[in-house]
């Protein structure tokens, strides 16, 4: 930035310790809405780095790189999700993040993150150089899309399984119109799903199979499942959910430590 305008790299300068702060707090107190950030910033972080890494020197591109690189693998690890998810827990309940689903993961989600990122910042430094016309068209696009764009991917981090003392909470917009609670006296079995999504068999897992869990009930309920786009919710008669946790082994030790506290108590 040391050819710019002092106004438009001040600005610059503004937005990027902001953004590294938003992180800092979402490590330091961890909520739902402070992982959403920190897997906005890391990986744009890591693109700005290299987008940049022409202009500098080699070792300099490369530490640069290598720490964006690291942050940007480091946010996406289950242990921190589960961090995050935990920091809004009520009382004594264990939350398990819900896999993102593949199709959003290799494709859609880092393309939203990168519009994100150029929605929050274009217009303004557009402004700041001068460029007053295209910066208030930026502004008016750019400033909603990533509004639209950050509650979007907001939705992937209140996606969770939750161990709670009556059971088993699945908590997903995505798929579910409401949280809806498994009591423990329903649940006939939880284990590793070795069975097809068929008829009669509700699917949460949007695609994530692999370590994927069959929630089995002792008999029917009907769950009413979320609408999007011009699809209407609809009830749901079923005895068997689909779901894929991020740590679904941890899930069913956590299970398994329930039950036996159940029975010595």
């Amino acid at each position: 930035m040391a050819g710019w305008r002092p106004a438009t790299r001040v600005l610059a300068e503004v937005l990027l310790w902001t953004a590294w702060a938003l992180v800092l707090v979402a490590v330091l107190a961890p909520r739902p809405l402070g992982l959403t950030v920190a897997r906005l910033v890391a990986p744009a972080f890591l693109a700005l780095a290299i987008a940049t890494a022409w202009g500098a020197r080699g070792a300099t591109a490369a530490v640069a790189i290598a720490t964006t690189a690291l942050a940007a693998v480091l946010v996406t690890r289950p242990g921190f999700a589960r961090f995050c998810a935990e920091g809004v827990a009520y009382g004594d309940e264990l939350r398990f993040p819900l896999k993102v689903p593949p199709p959003l993961a290799v494709g859609v989600a880092p393309a939203a993150v990168l519009l994100v990122a150029a929605g929050i910042a274009t217009g303004p430094l557009l402004l700041a150089s001068g460029r007053i016309v295209a910066g208030l068209i930026a502004t008016v696009i750019g400033l909603p899309l990533a509004a639209f764009l950050f509650r979007s991917l907001h939705t992937l981090s209140m996606r969770w399984a939750v161990v709670v003392p009556a059971g088993v909470t699945l908590v997903d917009p995505m798929t579910l119109a409401d949280p809806v609670l498994f009591v423990r006296d329903r649940i006939a079995e939880l284990s590793a799903a070795r069975i097809r999504a068929d008829d009669g068999v509700l699917d949460m897992r949007l695609g994530a199979s692999v370590g994927a869990l069959a929630l089995r009930l002792t008999d029917e309920a009907q769950i009413l499942t979320a609408g999007r786009g011009r699809r209407r919710s609809e009830k749901v008669t079923t005895r068997t959910l689909l779901f894929a946790p991020v740590e679904g082994e941890d899930l069913l030790h956590a299970m398994a430590r329930r039950r036996a506290q159940r029975e010595i108590t």
